[in-house]
């Protein structure tokens, strides 16, 4: 077992005792602690049990079982140099190899939930990795006899060593539109550091949104990526990662979209409801030992980007998109197969266009894969322009493969009897008139209420908004690509041309 005591101001820090992956069993019995879950207008005493959250809680436990099957541990586990077995996302990459073999983890990793429970462990694993293996950046950071680069060590080591599933948070809510386009926010509702003492920082506010907060072992708290570098900003710079059952973190959740649901009924939302809540601090302490940044703004608003966390975290996601759009390509295909609709021209032209973003996917994770390099902290990275291309293509992508879904499905997507249709007085009607020509009826209303899940229901619309804001507002993403981009052989190119005699 692991300790850190965030209780008071006696807190020695991260003591780092695990062995590496565990058990799906492990990690529900670590979530049966003093959280502060909330939902519904009650707290809730045990996530592992609480309808509507728990059999997420149970499906991320399957897929940590996974890792210790011989079927998968070789492909999503290491070996560390202690001889101990962690999770694939969090190895260093030292080579094109280690590159592809972290793109093969992320993806085996998707296709256990079809791209459908976004918030799998790897995505924060990454950036951890990422910002442990910058230390040159996080050095830079100066507070007294705190060394940040080593706090974000201790907690990468702690936090492979023990398996710890990890959520984040980044979003201050605001109070006014054109306070927070300035980069400025407000202490009334922005997490802000509100004492300083000797062991650490006291911090109050909110923060949007942590998916899989109620579901996490740890919540890391980074800076928001438009934090202005002014001095009225500093109690807003800062990051630090602590337990979800530290006193005074609170989270505040959304309605379930696990209503309860067989897995026949809704076979989505009754596996992979993952959770978002608001998180809000009052007075929460965090030591210093915890504490990876503080109160120089002009790093925060650099540290995704100097670090290349972010390229490693748009890895992953790139491989879990590409499972997920092959997924709704199986769906269409499976429809049109089952209808005898796979023969008709306008039919296959719109699964076409959802086979071509597809393979757009594809292509773009393949180009960024094969062209790594090693960067300026001597770890190798997927080469971002491909990557960044996916991840601002997707979040317009996904909509528009909704949408193709449909239309092919029109009617059928709210014409679909219950699982307890199929064993009752209703039966031989439902058996007689929901057959198709390639299928049985039960197969049809499975196949169809896997498609109601997708493209209609409230877990399916979550998800098209999750796409659409995933890493942050499409515009602020595009901005960033633009100026992320290398335009300057291009516009050479230009200034060549115009300058022929």
């Amino acid at each position: 077992m692991t300790n850190l005591d965030v209780t008071d101001e006696k807190s020695t820090g991260v003591q780092i005792t695990g062995k590496g992956i565990r058990t799906g069993e492990e990690y529900l019995a670590g979530l049966r602690d003093d959280r502060e879950v909330w939902t519904k207008g009650k707290r809730v005493s045990d996530v592992t049990v609480e309808p509507g959250m728990n059999r997420g809680a149970a499906t991320l436990a399957s897929f940590l079982d996974r890792q210790n099957q011989d079927e998968y541990r070789g492909c999503v586990t290491y070996v560390d140099d202690d001889g101990d077995r962690c999770a694939m996302a969090y190895k260093r990459p030292t080579s094109v190899e280690d590159i592809k073999a972290r793109g093969r983890a992320y993806y085996e990793w998707a296709t256990w939930s079809n791209g459908m429970f976004g918030r799998t462990p790897d995505y924060k694993n990454a950036s951890v990795m990422a910002f442990a293996h910058a230390t040159d950046f996080l050095a830079q950071g100066t507070k007294g006899n705190t060394d940040f680069a080593k706090n974000m060590v201790d907690f990468y080591d702690f936090a492979r060593k023990n398996d710890k599933v990890l959520t984040h948070t980044l979003v201050n809510p605001a109070v006014n539109f054109q306070q927070a386009a300035a980069g400025k926010f407000s202490d009334q509702v922005a997490l802000h550091v509100t004492k300083e003492t000797d062991a650490g920082i006291y911090v109050t506010g909110a923060r949007l949104l942590a998916t899989l907060g109620p579901l996490a072992d740890e919540i890391e708290v980074f800076p928001s990526t438009v934090l202005r570098a002014t001095e009225d900003n500093i109690p807003f710079a800062f990051a630090f990662a602590l337990p979800i059952a530290t006193p005074g973190l609170k989270l505040l959740c959304r309605d379930t979209y696990d209503h309860g649901a067989s897995n026949f009924d809704a076979p989505l939302s009754s596996r992979y409801e993952e959770m978002d809540a608001v998180v809000i601090f009052d007075n929460v302490f965090v030591p210093w030992e915890r504490t990876f940044m503080y109160g120089q703004p002009e790093l925060c608003n650099q540290a995704f980007g100097a670090t290349n966390a972010v390229v490693h975290m748009m890895h992953q996601v790139a491989c879990g998109k590409l499972a997920k759009a092959e997924f709704i390509v199986g769906l269409l295909c499976k429809i049109a197969s089952a209808s005898g609709r796979d023969e008709d021209l306008y039919t296959k032209g719109l699964i076409a266009e959802v086979m071509q973003m597809t393979e757009s996917v594809r292509a773009m994770l393949f180009s960024s894969e094969e062209q790594a390099h090693e960067d300026e902290f001597g770890n190798f990275i997927p080469l971002r322009s491909p990557i960044d291309t996916s991840r601002n293509m997707f979040p317009k992508m996904y909509p528009r493969m909704l949408e193709v879904l449909q239309l092919i499905g029109s009617s059928s997507l709210m014409a679909t009897p219950a699982e307890a249709d199929f064993n009752n007085e209703m039966t031989p009607h439902v058996e007689q008139y929901f057959q198709l020509a390639n299928m049985e009826s039960r197969d049809r209303v499975a196949m169809f209420r896997l498609a109601h899940d997708v493209a209609i229901s409230g877990f399916g619309t979550r998800q098209a908004l999750y796409e659409r804001f995933f890493f942050g507002p499409p515009a602020l993403i595009a901005s960033a690509y633009y100026d992320a981009y290398d335009k300057e052989p291009k516009m050479d190119r230009i200034d060549q041309l115009l300058s022929q005699n």
